[in-house]
């Protein structure tokens, strides 16, 4: 007997386009997600395939994505580390000195062309982006679970 995993996304009842209908749902995704997937390393060297093609060489695995994916649920759901907190995480985990002087950089010149605008502006620019990635990545986490059932026999 084939056992099929069947999502049940509960999210509130909040307007559709609301952010937190999409966090719900992302979040829900992604539980889903990890439920499924239950030997995350069949996921290693495994690669998307976009409209029939390989992704490109040096883009990250299923397996990549698996935990990027739970990570960001996890602030989803409990919030951000205390921002000094995160920082040092990412310089720890994979920023060399020159990648910590570009995003300093980086960082000096987003904070002047943020400044320029005002609080309305930034908000609705940081609003549509965080709504936007988050609505991207909840297609990953769908894509992530679906191809891992096929590796594993247990496609609908």
């Amino acid at each position: 007997m084939e056992t099929a995993a069947i999502m049940q996304v509960q999210t509130k009842h909040y307007p559709k386009n609301c952010l937190l209908t999409v966090m719900d749902r992302y979040s829900a995704v992604v539980r889903n997600m990890e439920q499924v997937v239950m030997i995350p390393s069949l996921l290693r060297d495994m690669q998307f395939n976009v409209h029939g093609h390989r992704a490109q060489d040096g883009a990250p695995d299923l397996y990549n994505y698996f935990t990027m994916l739970k990570a960001i649920r996890v602030d989803v759901d409990h919030g951000l580390l205390p921002r000094e907190e995160w920082r040092s995480k990412v310089a720890d985990g994979r920023a060399s000195e020159g990648e910590n002087e570009a995003a300093k950089t980086e960082k000096v010149e987003e904070e002047r062309i943020l400044g320029q605008l005002d609080l309305e502006a930034q908000f609705h620019l940081h609003f549509s982006s965080l709504h936007h990635i988050l609505t991207h990545l909840t297609l990953k986490a769908e894509e992530v679970t679906r191809t891992y059932q096929e590796i594993t026999g247990e496609a609908k």
